[in-house]
């Protein structure tokens, strides 16, 4: 840049500016001395004063109803990280957001066609009603005040489990950190926990990393494996529909979606022939390096067979993928002749030639299952067959946040390491928790025989998990309303929210088949709100098709 020559002084333009900027943010004497001859008077001056300091890193200002100059904003929505505001979450998205306002409204006295905001939206057990497993919340109180350990109210087993615990917390108590990589006795736990259920499979508690819910883990996972530019960018094969967590995270690691489509016709089940188009496809613009499967699924609810995850372990090693299976939804299998049969399993019940090679990590969560405890945000995932220096830098990664919490840590160890037969808790346990798979079981039979009584809703068999996820009509003139402002089954499930009460998402927050429009909802309310639930679905349809057909 050239120089500006002002009496007495001579200064570069990038002086000036820094001058400006200085003048107009302190009013420091030493700099209005400096500035005196040339601002506010001359018009070079002024124009300095015009020019927006934007350009140069500065945030620009604005002037006040009282006249004084109000220091504008250094984050705002136009310089925030664009990857943020890329990524979305439709779980939590604006249905769910107008929702809580009209609960708001209600409360205030306002008048709705309903006296209830049903919130069906989210997998949130206790948030629907469930009641805590008796024994884990005892043994959770004893860690949380270690004086009850010397309460004769509380059953010997819960604290025996609760002693082991904090034995293996820094100074005995829950509210020290732990390994980033979880507390070692827990870990164990959880190894042979996954030894009972493989039939006896080897887990080594090195490979098992405790984590902050499931999706802590997937997160983290998913960031080891992003690397790339450009055609060589890594490639993410992730199920449609799908949970919205998977693609809001690719998002913010500008890592390339590979969509493959699950088969709706056949209950919703992975396809192996559409595996290999959707990778031979993203081949031509990403390197697809990690397959995701979600099994049980959600939102879709189905339980993959032996034979579909053998396929898939067939493939995935063929075409050299790393393997991500999401099991948090184990626990919840309801349909007929349906059984759940983990990745891990499968692996090693195929031989060397694959459970010494195929690097596989399998996702576990305390959130859903039969406990529904969501807010511990407890969760663990194995790693199987990881290079050690990779494994490494995982350990790096997750001390970064130091560890997860402590107490969901502690109730990762109660929920696989439960009342055993003979212990004080066994029967009220088995009890406890046989009632709540129980009632899911009941309202999965129920969700599917009321929806497919609705002409112009079809709902496959609700196999697992703890959803439904229905296909829809919508007639041709709601969606040329809706085409104004909004994808149709938005549209749809907005007039669902705003005439019945009903909280759903509507099936393109999670993806379909470009044509075809569906919504999830949960099953989890009580067996009486459910009914009253899906009764206002099946009016609310009724009411929507007849005014727009």
């Amino acid at each position: 840049m050239g120089t500006w020559t002002f009496p007495p002084r001579t200064i570069s333009s990038r002086q000036a500016i820094s001058i400006l900027a200085l003048f107009k943010h302190g009013g420091d004497p030493r700099v209005r001395a400096l500035t005196a001859p040339i601002l506010p008077s001359s018009s070079l001056g002024r124009a300095l004063v015009n020019l927006s300091t934007n350009h140069y890193g500065l945030p620009k200002e604005k002037t006040s109803e009282n006249g004084r100059v109000a220091r504008a904003k250094v984050l705002t929505i136009d310089t925030m990280n664009p990857t943020v505001k890329n990524a979305k979450y439709a779980v939590r998205g604006p249905i769910v957001a107008r929702a809580a306002e009209l609960e708001r409204e209600l409360n205030e006295g306002m008048k709705k066609p309903f006296d209830e905001v049903i919130k069906a939206n989210i997998g949130d057990a206790h948030a629907m009603g469930q009641q805590p497993i008796t024994f884990f919340r005892q043994a959770l109180a004893i860690c949380s005040y270690p004086e009850l350990l010397n309460d004769s109210t509380f059953p010997e087993d819960a604290k025996s489990r609760a002693y082991r615990i904090l034995q293996s917390c820094g100074g005995n108590s829950m509210g020290s950190y732990s390994a980033s990589q979880g507390i070692d006795s827990v870990r164990q736990d959880v190894a042979r926990y996954i030894e009972r259920r493989d039939g006896g499979v080897p887990s080594d508690p090195d490979n098992i990393f405790l984590t902050t819910g499931a999706c802590d883990g997937i997160m983290t996972m998913l960031k080891l494996l992003v690397c790339g530019e450009g055609p060589t960018r890594t490639g993410i094969m992730i199920p449609i529909p799908h949970y919205p967590m998977y693609s809001a995270t690719l998002v913010e690691l500008a890592a390339v979606q590979v969509n493959y489509y699950l088969n709706e016709e056949k209950c919703w089940s992975v396809d192996i022939s559409e595996l290999k188009r959707a990778l031979d496809e993203a081949r031509h613009y990403c390197n697809p390096r990690a397959l995701c499967i979600v099994n049980p699924g959600n939102p879709t609810s189905q339980v993959e067979t032996r034979q579909c995850i053998e396929d898939v372990i067939r493939f995935a090693a063929k075409e050299r993928l790393f393997l991500m299976a999401d099991e948090v939804y184990q626990d919840n299998v309801y349909g007929h002749g349906c059984r759940f049969h983990s990745f891990k399993t499968v692996l090693f019940e195929m031989g060397p030639e694959y459970s010494n090679t195929m690097e596989l990590v399998s996702f576990h969560s305390t959130s859903k299952g039969y406990m529904g405890e969501c807010g511990f945000r407890g969760g663990y995932m194995e790693v199987i067959n990881m290079d050690d220096e990779v494994k490494a830098e995982l350990t790096k990664l997750l001390s970064v946040r130091l560890c997860s919490p402590v107490p969901g840590q502690a109730l990762v160890d109660l929920v696989f390491n439960p009342p055993q037969p003979g212990e004080p808790s066994y029967d009220n346990f088995i009890k406890e928790r046989t009632a709540i798979l129980s009632a899911l079981e009941e309202k999965a039979k129920l969700t599917e025989q009321v929806l497919n009584t609705v002409p112009g809703i079809s709902c496959n068999p609700v196999q697992g998990a703890m959803f439904c996820f229905p296909r829809i009509t919508i007639p041709e003139k709601a969606m040329i309303e809706a085409t104004v402002s909004q994808q149709p089954d938005v549209f749809y499930c907005m007039k669902m929210l705003e005439e019945a009460g009903i909280c759903v998402i509507p099936g393109s927050g999670f993806g379909q088949k470009e044509g075809t429009y569906h919504f999830r909802m949960t099953i989890l309310p009580p067996i009486d709100k459910l009914q009253i639930l899906l009764n206002k679905v099946k009016e609310f349809h009724q009411k929507f098709t007849q005014k727009y057909s």
